[in-house]
Parts: structure tokens; sequence; C-alpha cells
């Protein structure tokens, strides 16, 4: 037996081959590089081969056909290509194949229906097509059959579900597959699972006798004719397990049966958006079935998605009995009434929607009161009418408050100003009247603000220049005096002011008339003409003489090119003439990498005979002058294992005599970490595998420490404000080095300390990187961008996770964290646990998402610290460790 884990590199031994007797060969989770050595074969009693997660390429070999006592083949998480091998078909003893997230393409091999005691078969994530060979349904063994993201196409088997009788998952989303669910699916009475989203299904979902269902996910199909009836399955559901129901953007028509309310009660996502055709009448509901949806079993939900459809009648006053639900989506339907006071009762609600639908009457006081809404709040496009109920103040924890479009009128109540998380605010298009009241000056958080087509009147505050303002719409009001011309005021795109014709001053664009004073237009006309003609005159004067000290400067450099001083921010420089030969001559095929303020080369340094990373800063861009002082600051007097180490630096000017300046890091082997983590932003050439569990827990610890470092070890403390996946570099051990000092802002401990306590400034405090920190957590084990499309104003990548916790993790992680091993088990072992996660897994990925909402939380004093963020990733690592996971 070899079992060899995280600690080898390099290309597999061709020695292996001597190990004739060898039975278990375990090599995952390496930097094993180079193909598998074809005298492998010698190893003819080995019977457990396991090679997932390296670096190996090339094609399987076919000299493995020797190792016919084969019953357990891990492969995953490689760079294999070519056609899936056809001699599988010749293991006939093969328990497992585990081949996911390859290169294979091509159809799969009719051979593999020889493998009558195969269990678990998983090739997801390859470039798989065709149709499936009709001899995989008969491996009447099959447990588990993922064959998601790949290219295949085709009907699934008619006889699948006789043939197939202990089926427990099945999941062939994101391909191809298209023609009816095979009916006798009903038959495989042990199914789990059902996940055939994002394909091309007709007809209908046979559920019937299907008691273990926990996962039914058929969405994004062609499933149902637009009729009545084509949702009457959901009554043959007969499973007290089932936990997600999926079936948004479908063909399905009718009205959504009564018996969705005995569903189970462990039902927590219930999706069903997008279906032009459905109608649901909450009407009918609530008067004809008291007890239905929110007085059954559904008390469990957490998500309720039913926008963009036909629902009809009132929302049901029984909507207050699903207290556990965090998201309700109703939007663009036809619902009529009042909203039921009884939502008040939804004290675990993140966002509503209830915006395009036909509501009327006053806004209950007790919708405001849901104190746990924190990402939106819409009731716009309704008939509401009445004033804005002063329980607002409750939404403390408030982003985005959308009421435009409705018929509320009276004034904004001082308690909205205590909505100080609030960043948008939409209320245009009501009849709201009186001042802005001066209380607003507490949200200085918001970045767009709505007032327009309202009766609002007086002057425009003063304290909306403090606000870091992107939109500001003050249109057609009553608005009077003078315009502020200062912040968001100066950006005439992006502030509205049309329609109010008592106002006056502000940018000469707005074409303003005068503002009269007190003091007499013409004597305070000339004072100010004399004033700003000195003010030209002084500014014109200093101009020239910079010029005239530049023009001197430029030349005595050019006439010595090579003459440079010996140091910048304390660091011994190199001539410009050196950096062009170790870069080649800024050769293209020597660029690693493109920033904001510059480029960076592959360069060799041939006095040291050293590889090394030189960032060039692109002079002409603004800022970048300043990047270069704002690196060389930060990192000559710090020193820590986990930040890129800074090596010289050149200021100079090139051989045209233009200003020249660049840096010089240590090299980074393996590049940065977005490019582990989104793939296809990789170098061509370059060879990157999806990183593991314990490869992005080491790295997280890895910043953690380093910013840790920054904020509370170095003699001035030092704000990073860039920390992001393309600033994390790895060396060749995967190790992770925080570098880009160019945004970095460099405070004594003693002002350092300040801003955190108070979380002053979070963009350039402590607050502010444990605010980065904690997106870039999350995104390294969702593998998703915060600017993913799924991502909007409605949802960002925080929230997007906050909702998953802790029950639905593992419909956030990376799905390639879900395939997970230790010392102990296999992704075979677990195929029966949720997405194939054990219990201890489960229970890291939650800890671990738990730290990167906290230190992204919206109000920087509620933000985890970066030092406890370090005790608590170390612990877990020494859990992990323990647990022996790979």
């Amino acid at each position: 037996m070899i079992h060899i884990v995280k600690t080898s590199v390099g290309e597999i031994p061709l020695e292996i081959g001597n190990l004739y007797r060898l039975k278990y060969l375990g090599l995952v989770y390496n930097s094993f590089s180079g193909q598998i050595p074809t005298n492998i074969s010698s190893c003819e009693n080995l019977e457990d081969l396991r090679l997932g997660n390296n670096r190996l390429v090339g094609k399987v070999p076919i000299a493995i056909t020797y190792m016919s006592k084969l019953t357990y083949v891990l492969i995953s998480r490689n760079n294999f290509f070519g056609n899936f091998p056809v001699f599988f078909g010749n293991f006939t003893s093969l328990v497992s194949i585990l081949a996911a997230f390859n290169n294979f393409v091509g159809r799969l091999p009719s051979s593999l229906g020889c493998l009558q005691n195969l269990k678990h078969l998983y090739l997801g994530a390859n470039g798989l097509s065709g149709t499936l060979p009709s001899a995989i349904f008969n491996i009447s063994s099959l447990i588990n059959i993922e064959l998601i993201l790949n290219q295949l196409e085709g009907s699934l088997s008619p006889d699948l579900g006789v043939t197939l009788p202990n089926l427990v998952e099945l999941n062939v989303k994101l391909n191809q597959f298209s023609g009816p669910i095979p009916a006798s699916i009903s038959n495989a009475t042990k199914l789990m699972r059902v996940t055939i989203s994002a394909n091309k299904y007709c007809g209908n979902m046979p559920v019937e006798k299907l008691n273990q269902l926990q996962w039914i996910s058929i969405s994004e199909n062609r499933l149902g004719s637009g009729l009545q009836g084509d949702l009457k399955f959901i009554e043959s559901i007969n499973s007290t397990s089932l936990e997600l129901l999926s079936i948004s953007y479908n063909n399905s028509g009718g009205t959504l049966p009564d018996s969705i309310g005995n569903l189970s009660s462990q039902l927590h996502i219930m999706t069903m958006g997008g279906i032009d055709c459905l109608e649901i009448s909450f009407k009918h509901w609530e008067l004809t079935r008291p007890r239905m949806v929110v007085r059954g079993n559904l008390i469990e939900l957490k998500k309720f998605d039913a926008k963009m459809n036909k629902l009809t009648g009132n929302i049901p006053s029984m909507i207050g009995n699903l207290t556990e639900l965090m998201k309700l989506f109703l939007k663009g339907n036809n619902l009529q009434g009042s909203i039921p006071p009884s939502i008040g009762k939804c004290q675990n609600l993140l966002g509503i929607d209830l915006s395009q639908n036909n509501l009327s009457g006053i806004i209950p006081s007790q919708a405001f009161a849901i104190s746990s809404l924190s990402i939106f709040f819409y009731l716009s496009e309704n008939q509401l009418s009445g004033s804005l109920p002063r329980e607002i103040g409750i939404l403390n924890h408030l982003a985005t408050l959308d009421i435009h479009g409705n018929k509320l009128s009276g004034k904004i109540p001082n308690s909205l100003g205590r909505c100080t998380s609030l960043v948008e605010l939409h209320m245009q298009n009501n009849l709201f009247e009186g001042n802005i009241p001066s209380f607003l000056s507490s949200l200085n958080g918001l970045q767009y603000i709505d007032l327009s087509s309202n009766n609002f009147s007086g002057p425009v505050p003063t304290f909306l220049e403090k606000f870091q303002l992107q939109y500001l719409n003050l249109s057609f009001n009553n608005f009077e005096g003078e315009v502020p011309s200062e912040g968001v005021f100066l950006n005439t795109s992006a502030t509205l002011l049309e329609g109010n014709d008592k106002l006056c001053g502000g940018m000469p664009i707005l074409d303003l008339p005068s503002c009269l004073t007190s003091k007499g237009k013409h004597g305070l006309s000339t004072s100010r003409y004399v004033i700003i003609a000195v003010t030209c005159g002084i500014v014109v004067a200093l101009i020239l003489l910079l010029l005239l000290m530049t023009f001197y400067w430029l030349r005595r450099k050019n006439s010595n090119a090579s003459v440079e001083t010996p140091s910048i921010g304390g660091f011994q420089q190199v001539s410009y003439a050196n950096i062009v030969k170790a870069t080649d001559g800024f050769n293209s095929s020597n660029l690693i990498g493109v920033g904001s303020f510059g480029s960076v080369y592959k360069g060799n340094l041939a006095d040291e005979n050293k590889i090394v990373a030189v960032k060039v800063f692109d002079l002409k861009q603004r800022g970048a002058s300043k990047s270069f002082m704002a690196e060389c600051e930060a990192l000559k007097n710090i020193r820590h294992r986990n930040l890129v180490k800074i090596l010289t630096a050149c200021s100079s000017v090139d051989f045209q005599g233009n200003e020249f300046k660049a840096l010089i890091y240590e090299f980074m082997e393996n590049g940065s970490l977005e490019e582990w983590l989104h793939l296809y932003l990789a170098p061509k050439g370059m060879q990157r595998h999806r990183l593991s569990f314990v490869q992005r827990l080491n790295i997280a610890f890895d910043v953690a420490c380093a910013v840790d470092y920054l904020h509370h070890q170095c003699q001035r403390a030092v704000i990073h404000c860039d920390l992001k996946p393309s600033n994390i570099l790895l060396d060749a051990q995967m190790n992770g080095h925080v570098g880009d000092f160019g945004l970095a802002r460099i405070f004594p401990n003693a002002i350092g300390e300040l801003l955190a306590k108070y979380g002053m400034g979070s963009e350039v405090s402590e607050d502010g990187d444990a605010y980065s920190y904690g997106v870039l957590l999350l995104e390294i084990f969702t593998g998703k961008k915060p600017t993913h499309d799924m991502f909007n104003d409605a949802l960002n990548l925080r929230d997007y996770c906050a909702a998953a916790l802790p029950e639905r993790i593992a419909d956030v992680a990376d799905q390639q964290l879900l395939f997970f091993e230790t010392e102990e088990s296999s992704i075979a072992d677990t195929s029966s646990n949720q997405r194939n996660i054990n219990a201890h897994v489960q229970e890291c990925l939650v800890m671990i998402f738990e730290i990167g909402v906290a230190c992204s939380a919206d109000l920087p004093r509620e933000r985890m610290k970066i030092s406890d963020v370090v005790k608590r990733l170390r612990s877990l690592k020494e859990r992990v460790d323990k647990m022996g996971f790979r």
C-alpha cells in the first residue's frame, strides 16, 4: 500500500512499475505532472488506483488494461484528454469510476456496459458528446450517475427505472438531453436526487412511488404543454424528505394543485419563476382550503419564488405562518388587495419583492417591523396609498428600498434617518411632499437617490454634497433656492434637476439663473471677478514655472540616462538597461499580467541569474506614479512569509528620455489565485487545475496572516485597500502571498486602531480590508466572482451565501468541493449524503462561510477582525489535519 497526500511534485517515478504486489496506490492532492507511466501495468495486483487532484496530462495509457483486478479508479481533476478509454470495459471488477473535471471528449464507449459490478459513475465536467450507449442502462448495480456539464444528447432509456432499480442519484444537469422523461423512472423507488435541469426534456415528470425523493430539480427544460394539468405531478409527490422542488422556466401551465400545501416539512427551497402560463389563485386557497400552503407542512420553507407568473387574488394572511422564510418573490403577477399585516411575523426575511402587481391600500406598519430585512424591499409599481409608516426606522440593516410608482403621500418620516445601511432609495412617481429633512444626513452610505415626480419643496440639502452619490434625481418637484456645487452636483450627468422652476445657481452647465443675495448683485460680482483674476494669474505663473523646471530636469536626465539615484524607498535600484535586458526588450512572450497601472513581465536578472517579476508602470495612467511610490513606501520596512517580496526598483528614464518606473519582485511560479479559481482566465500554455478544499483553506489562512501582520505587527499600520484574487500570488508550493500595494495606505498604529475602532472610512481602515477579505473568502469557496451574472441589485455574493447558512451550504459551495475525500473515505463511500459531503466536511464549510459573511457585514463595526479570522482558521486547519482531509 502506498498513500502519499499533499507532499509531492514532479512526475510519478518509473520505479512504481517494480511494485508488482501493490494493491493500493493513493497519490491524490499532490502536484504530480506529466503522464501516467506505462510500466504501471506491471502492478497486476493493484485494486485501488487514486490519482485525483494532480496535474497529470495526456491520455490514460492502454497499458493499464493488464491491471484486471481494479475495483476503484479515481482520476478526477487532472488534465487527461482524448476519448474516454474503451478498455475500461475490460475491468469487470470495477465498482467506481471517478473521472470528473478532465478534458475527455467524444462518445462514451459501449464497452462500459460490461461493468456489471459498477455502482458509481462520475464523469461530470468534461467535453463528452453524443448519445449515451444503451448498454449503460443495463448495469443494474448502478447507484450514482453523475454526468453534469457535458455536451451529451439524445434521450434516456425508456426502461431506465426497470433496468436501474438501485439508482439513488441521477444528475445530468447542463447537457443537451431531450425527449420525454421515461415513465418507468417511477419504478426506481430508491431514487433520492433527480437533477435534470438545463436540458431540453419535454412532456411530464413521473414521480409516482418515489417516496424517498429529497431533491427534484427539473427547471430550464421544455416540460409541460402550457395547458391545465401540467402541474398535477406535484400531487403524486409523496416524500416526507423532500428538500428542494425547482420547476422554473418550463412550459408548464394550469393551476398549482392544492396539495402543494401537504409537501414535506423539510422543504427549504421551492422555485417556479418564469413560467409564463402558471396560474395560482391565492384567493381560492384562502377561502376554499384554509390549510393550504401556509398552514400546511411548508412552515420550514426558506425561499418562495413565483415571480413573473399569473398569480391572482389576494396574498393570504396565512403567509405569516412561513416564519422561516428568507426570500419572497412575487414580482410581476396580478395580485390584488392589500399587503397582509401578518407578513410581519416572517422575522427571518432578508428580501421581499412584491413589485409590479395591483396591490392597494396602505402599507401595514408590520411590514416595516421585520428587522431582519437587509437586502431589498421592493413594493414598486402597485397602487399603494397612504403615508410611509414610522416603523420604517426598524429596518436599519436594509440596503435597498424601492417604493416608486405608487400613490404614497405625506412627508418623509423622521425614522427613515435610522436606516443607516441604505445604499439605494427609490421614491419617485408618488405624492410625497414637504422638505427633505435634515435627519437624512445620517444616511451617508447612500449611492442612489431618486425622489423625482413628487411634490417635495424647500431647498436642496447641502449635506447631499458629502454623500458618495452615483445618481441623484430630484426632477419634477417644487425645490427652490441655490443648488449646491460640490460632490455629486459636480457630475451633471448623474444629477437630474429639471422641472424645478425656482432653483438657481449650481454648475454653469445646468443653465440655471443666478441667485440674488442681500449684498447686491453687482458688488458681489465685482469682488468675485477680482478674486478669480488674481487666482488665475497665480496659477498660470506656477504652471509656467513648473514647465520650466520639468524641461530642465528632463534635459539633465536625457544627457545621462544611466545616472540614477542610488535608492528609492530604501531599495537599491537597477538601471533601465538592465530591465530591458532582463525582459528581452519587454517581449510579449514574457508578459504575465496587465493591471490598472501597468504590466508585469517575467525577467531574468543576468547579474544574479535570478528569475524575477518586473512590474512596469504606465505613467500615462492617472495615479500610476502615486501607486509606484505607495508600493515602495508600503513594502520597504515589512517582511512576512505571505507577502510578495520586493527585490529592487528602477526610477529612471528610457532611451527616449521618457520617465520610467518599475518594481522588481520575487517571481511566483504559480501565478495568481484568480487563474486557479477561474480556469478560463489562465494564460495559454499554463496548466491549471481546480484547487482542493485543503489548498483553498491554506491559501485563505496565508492571506489572513499577511493582512493581520500589515494591520497589527508593522511599525506603522498598512491598509492594503485592494484584496482580491488577482492580487494573491502563489509560489511553487501553492502558498499564498499578498501583492500589489499600489492602493495601500499607511497610518501610525494609533491612528489605524482609531479608524478600526470607530469604523470610519471603511475603504481606508482595517474594516475595509476585512470586508474585502470576507468577499475574497466567499469567492474562494464558491468559485463565483462577485460580478457573476447571477448577482444584481437584488442579490450579491454575501447575501447569496448568508441565505444558505447553515443547512444549504452545499448549494452555494463550489461543486467540486462536494466530491471530497479523507484518508479513510471516498466519494463512493459517501454517496448517500447530500452532494457526497460527509458531516465533517459540511461543518468545515459552514465555519468558513460564517467567517466570510461576518467579515463582509454591511456595517464596519459589525465585521469580524482579521486577528479573529486568523485564530478561527488556524483552529480549523488543525481540525482538518486531524481528520485527514485531502
